[in-house]
């Protein structure tokens, strides 16, 4: 006998979770992602952020 899975068998399908999706944390709800920027240093690092976030009309 072959261990390898019959190609022809279908998938199994996802089992539906019906837990109260307001109980898990999502990813909005950490400070992961808000901007944090790791401390590459030097000056050319900060004009670069400067200039990464200046708003449009201060072209």
């Amino acid at each position: 006998m072959s261990s390898t899975p019959d190609p022809e068998a279908p998938a199994p399908k996802p089992a539906l979770v019906f837990d109260d999706p307001l109980d898990q944390q999502s990813s909005d709800d950490t400070d992961r992602g808000w901007g944090e920027r790791t401390d590459s240093g030097g000056g050319a690092a900060d004009l670069k952020r400067f200039l990464d976030e200046k708003p449009p009309h201060h072209i």
